[in-house]
């Protein structure tokens, strides 16, 4: 049996615990610092196993030692953009708590598979990269499986055709940066790009480079958690049983996409070695220009770290 760590037991960690256990992955731990709050999420999901007909252990804890010999360990602990917060005062802030819980997964997981969910998404990754010390392969972000997402559901509302039949892809940072990409977002086989014109497909572009905060707005407090953690559960899966999923992660370059040394959002086998391959697309001039413009804005975040 598989053992699954969570680490964060807000919206998006419970959550992600939830999809996780009702796939029946394997085993699962869900760890966060506030007393009692995992412990009785945990409790609350476990009873929902016999009304829903799954299987899985849930663990909530505040000991990191709970956390030994996990095959995977998802991060999503820290804080959300506040009103009034820069970017820099929430990339400090949670460089800080992310380099702590990588510490400990290095004490404790030194094995573990890192999935990072904390934002600013890219420059956490590589925070837990360097605190680790952990094999590039075994450490990576969720991102493009979010981001395209959005971009599917946008193309599904918009064409008014099921939203299973599209598949979308959406490269570089998560976050203002990032390059949806119409050649290669389908509807079973066919390209958006026959299917609408221009000015709709820019509109839909911008709506998902916009995703995440059209809903911060929306529920003004709080942010997105189904999506996100419906990305988090199929990564998951396809870590867990080695299916080797082509999916947009957020992986670590050294050289594909003229990047090296950064992470972003690209196509990525993932199965049980973590990220086994990385898909090197063939970008037009404008789509290259687009994912370099979105790496330098990553390389400038992590610059500003003090690791």
């Amino acid at each position: 049996m598989k053992k699954i760590t969570i680490v964060g037991a807000g919206f998006v960690g419970a959550t992600a615990v939830q999809r996780i256990a009702e796939k029946e992955l394997g085993d699962l731990v869900l760890m966060d610092i506030i007393e009692g709050m995992p412990q009785g999420k945990a409790l609350d999901l476990m009873q929902s196993g016999p009304i829903l007909g799954f299987d899985a252990n849930i663990l909530g804890t505040n000991d990191y030692s709970d956390i030994e010999g996990s095959d995977l360990v998802i991060i999503t602990a820290g804080i959300a953009r506040k009103p009034g917060m820069s970017r820099d005062d929430l990339v400090k802030i949670n460089s800080n708590i992310v380099g702590d819980v990588s510490e400990n997964i290095k004490k404790y997981a030194p094995d573990a598979i890192v999935l990072v969910v904390t934002n600013p998404l890219d420059i956490m990754t590589y925070v837990v990269l360097k605190k680790t010390g952990f094999p590039s392969n075994r450490v990576f972000g969720m991102s493009g499986v979010l981001d395209s997402g959005r971009f599917a559901t946008f193309v599904a509302m918009e064409l008014g055709c099921s939203a299973r039949n599209v598949d979308a892809m959406v490269l570089g940072g998560h976050g203002d940066s990032m390059v949806p990409l119409p050649k290669n977002t389908t509807v079973t086989g066919v390209p958006i790009t026959e299917l609408m014109d221009k000015a709709t497909i820019d509109r839909l572009v911008q709506r998902t480079v916009n995703g995440g905060a059209e809903i911060v707005e929306l529920l003004r407090t709080g942010s997105a958690f189904y999506a996100p953690s419906a990305a988090i559960s199929s990564m998951a899966e396809s870590i867990i049983r080695d299916q080797k999923r082509i999916l947009p992660a957020c992986a670590y370059l050294e050289g594909q996409y003229g990047h090296k040394d950064i992470y972003l959002g690209v196509p990525a086998k993932l199965g049980k070695g973590g990220v086994e391959e990385i898909i090197q697309l063939t970008l037009s001039d404008d789509e290259q220009a687009m994912l370099d413009r979105s790496a330098e804005a990553v390389k400038e975040g992590i610059s500003k770290l003090e690791l």
